[in-house]
């Protein structure tokens, strides 16, 4: 039998199980599971990287969106919350709209 030890999405066990097949799989403590949303989150930030069609991109955002939506339900924020924080910070700094890219800073 295959071992995964990563987080899945919740019906995973249901789905493998209705093909048929066994699994293990286990709930985990609030800072286990935080730790395990920021590892999955960046298989999801790779896959987005290497997706060559549109489809397969988008569909990496919305893990993404999904793994950020279950960060805030641990660190106890809502999404207008995050949100507000978004545009106070694209306020200040900017967004990433224009596609600015730095080359170099004189004096670094």
């Amino acid at each position: 039998m295959p071992t995964y030890n990563k987080l899945v999405r919740d019906l995973i066990p249901q789905i493998i199980e209705m093909s048929g097949k066994e699994c293990t799989s286990r709930a985990l403590a609030p800072k286990e599971y935080l730790a395990e949303i920021k590892l999955k989150m960046l298989e999801e930030a790779l896959e987005f990287k290497e997706a060559e069609e549109p489809k397969d991109a988008i569909e990496e955002l919305a893990d993404i969106l999904e793994l950020v939506h279950a960060s805030l339900a641990v660190y106890e924020i809502s999404y207008e919350e995050l949100e507000q924080i978004r545009l106070s910070k694209k306020e200040e700094r900017g967004g990433f709209s224009e596609g600015i890219y730095l080359l170099e800073v004189e004096g670094d």
